[in-house]
């Protein structure tokens, strides 16, 4: 028998939600909508539902507004019947119901990160591990202490050590055999990068080593080093290197392609900085391509570099790529739809409400209190007393009657350019929440056990 599922609504949503739901067509489940007899369904409480709410015996979910406040287990384990939280937007349902009504797995990955510390030898011990921390918290598995060209690192060995002993996996990134010799008897798990001709170094320890071709761009000398290192019973981890825009970089995704085919079973790593770094776009895009890269080819490996202000944010973005690439791959599916964290500027669908269901919310309020909305054809602003629409937010100010009460048209005018901006990116925009920008500016946990607190603005009406 097919699942039935039971969404749970108020007045103004209704209508809108029984559009969707019908409009999905032929499910692989049964729905039913209860109108739990308030106006704003994100505003039901868990006693409002256990006091209205009357189940039939065969409903087997029950799916609440994404906004809702309230402990759903107390409410399961009321009913009886499991109770989860849908999307916060009724416009995203069919991506939520698309996976079963159930939200995507990205607890899983199947890739490295290593994130390297470009201006390590400058470092003191303390600031090394302050920053390895920083950059494990953001996703990084592997602390990569980045060696410099003539620049001394008196500091490597001990460096080493520390990290090591706090707990972290530690890979040595240099063009000098002395100091990959001496990051190998400090105990580094990763030695990058040796070619055929250094490969020999690593005879006498237990890092894993990461090879190169000895001559850019050249797969056989890479291939000269791995039968070396296989023939050594060195382990080993293989990188054709992807080379910058204009710069050999078609090339070299002729040759991490080539390499899959050669060796389809080793291990192989990218480092994608050549990219992210060197590119003057948003570093999200083109980790996602990237990422989507080394998921076909079953890459497990990245070399992730921060060093310009733009990819500030790019170990956080290789992680969010890296499960949305394992999620969409075991499903067999398209990347879309998992996450919103590498929608930055642009949102998939920047406006839920239509201009029809807008309208139609503006006719049912009968209060003074201004309601914020941005559509396709601007931004909307109503309340009991009238509805206008601009698309530019200071043309609206001058109808708000709110110039006596300077708080107030503090906050419309804080909350109108928001949702201008909203409007302009084609981002969403939701009243009274900020902005998101993905994993651009990660936003505060949200606790969705309570409603928020009053804001500034009623605070200060409720005190005078």
């Amino acid at each position: 028998m097919a699942e039935r599922l039971v969404f749970l609504t108020g007045h103004l949503a209704r209508a809108r939600l029984e559009r969707l739901l019908a409009g999905l067509g032929e499910t692989g489940f049964a729905w039913e909508i209860i109108d739990v007899g308030v106006k704003v369904a994100a505003l039901m409480s868990e006693d409002i539902i256990k006091r209205r709410l009357t189940l039939t015996g065969d409903a087997d979910r029950v799916i609440l507004p994404g906004r809702f406040r309230g402990n759903i287990e107390q409410l399961s384990n009321h009913f009886g019947v499991p109770f989860v939280r849908g999307p916060d937007e009724i416009a995203d349902l069919p991506a939520f119901l698309g996976r079963a009504g159930q939200p995507p797995d990205l607890s899983r990955h199947d890739m490295r990160i290593f994130a390297e510390i470009v201006d390590a030898p400058m470092l003191s011990i303390e600031a090394l591990v302050a920053r390895a921390r920083m950059l494990t918290a953001a996703g990084a598995d592997v602390i990569d202490l980045g060696c410099l060209p003539e620049t001394l690192f008196p500091l490597l060995a001990e460096a080493v050590h520390e990290l090591k002993a706090q707990g972290f996996l530690v890979s040595v990134d240099s063009a000098s055999v002395d100091e990959l010799s001496i990051g190998a008897r400090a105990g580094a798990d990763y030695l990058l990068s040796l070619d055929e001709n250094t490969l020999p170094l690593a005879f006498d320890h237990e890092a894993t080593v990461v090879l190169i071709p000895s001559t850019p761009g050249d797969l056989d000398s890479l291939g000269r080093a791995i039968e070396a290192a296989q023939k050594a019973g060195v382990v080993f981890i293989a990188d054709p290197v992807l080379d910058p825009i204009h710069f050999g970089f078609a090339a070299s995704l002729g040759r991490f392609i080539e390499a899959r085919r050669r060796w389809p079973d080793l291990e192989l790593l990218m480092g994608t900085g050549n990219l992210t770094e060197l590119t003057d776009a948003d570093s999200s895009g083109v980790t996602a391509i990237l990422a989507g890269l080394c998921s076909e080819l079953q890459i497990r490996n990245v070399l992730a570099v921060h060093v310009s202000p733009h990819t500030v944010r790019t170990i956080e973005e290789h992680d969010i790529a890296r499960r949305v690439m394992l999620a969409a791959r075991t499903d067999g599916a398209l990347p879309r739809g998992y996450h919103a964290g590498l929608l930055q500027i642009h949102d998939r669908k920047p406006f839920p409400a239509s201009i029809e269901d807008i309208e139609a919310w503006a006719a049912e309020v009968r209060d003074a209190n201004f309601r914020i909305v941005a559509a396709e054809d601007g931004i909307h602003i109503f309340n009991g007393k009238g509805h206008a629409v601009a698309r530019d937010a200071f043309e609206l100010f001058a109808g708000l009657g709110v110039e006596a009460d300077g708080a107030h048209a503090f906050y419309l005018g804080a909350e109108l350019m928001k949702a201008e901006i909203a409007w302009r990116l084609g981002k969403r925009y939701v009243q009274d929440e900020p902005l998101g920008w993905g994993v651009a500016a990660p936003a505060a946990e949200a606790d969705r056990t309570r409603l928020a607190e009053a804001g500034h603005t009623l605070r200060a009406k409720k005190e005078r």
